[in-house]
């Protein structure tokens, strides 16, 4: 479960009344919408299903594995399935090298999705083992399904076009001195992160 619509109201107000400039944009464009994700291995397995392919693609691969493995299905169902099976649903060699790595360190006990590490930065290295899952995916599963109010998703193209057009920057900040940037918006980082994707997207600007 992400951050709720009253976190990230209360976060952006707290930061608004320290930041003029974001007082202004917020009164302007208005509060995001939260963006809320299903905690347990399933999120991070749609994120792999949907790795440089359409939404609409995505939908298909993920409701075709469902058809075979069971809307309930757990990692060891899809561990019994063979290559061609899996194929079969529209997944590549890749992706199930990486649905594999998932579902064998879960099935193993060795990740456990309801006991990660408190740590952010600790919690990311754990999800991070996982093959196919950068610290993007770790940070947009940290904050999406596990409403982590502090996490700053620095390497997201959007959030950095977001954070210039805000700061009325030259050029779009890389990840390294986004990094850097997004220090003054502690400890609310996470919503910050939500209103830059919603600044960033909204047509009037």
């Amino acid at each position: 479960m992400g951050l709720t619509a009253k976190q990230i109201r209360d976060g952006l107000d707290a930061l608004a009344s320290e930041d003029e400039r974001l007082a202004t944009e917020l009164a302007r464009v208005g509060y995001p919408e939260p963006r809320l994700r299903e905690r347990g291995y399933k999120t991070l397995l749609r994120t792999i299903v949907g790795q440089q392919v359409s939404v609409a693609a995505a939908s298909s691969m993920w409701n075709k594995l469902e058809a075979e493995l069971g809307e309930d299905f757990t990692p060891a169902c899809l561990l019994k399935r063979d290559f061609d099976t899996l194929r079969a649903c529209g997944l590549s060699r890749q992706k199930q090298g990486y649905a594999r790595s998932l579902c064998e360190l879960v099935d193993a006990g060795a990740i456990d999705f309801d006991a990660l590490p408190e740590d952010d930065e600790e919690a990311i290295a754990e999800l991070t083992r996982i093959k196919g899952i950068g610290r993007w995916s770790a940070e947009i599963y940290l904050l999406f399904a596990e409403g982590r109010p502090d996490i700053w998703p620095a390497g997201d193209l959007a959030v950095q076009e977001g954070v210039r057009r805000l700061l009325e920057l030259d050029e779009r900040p890389t990840e390294k001195p986004l990094r850097e940037i997004g220090g003054r918006w502690a400890p609310h980082r996470g919503a910050m992160a939500i209103f830059t994707w919603h600044y960033y997207a909204n047509p009037a600007l």
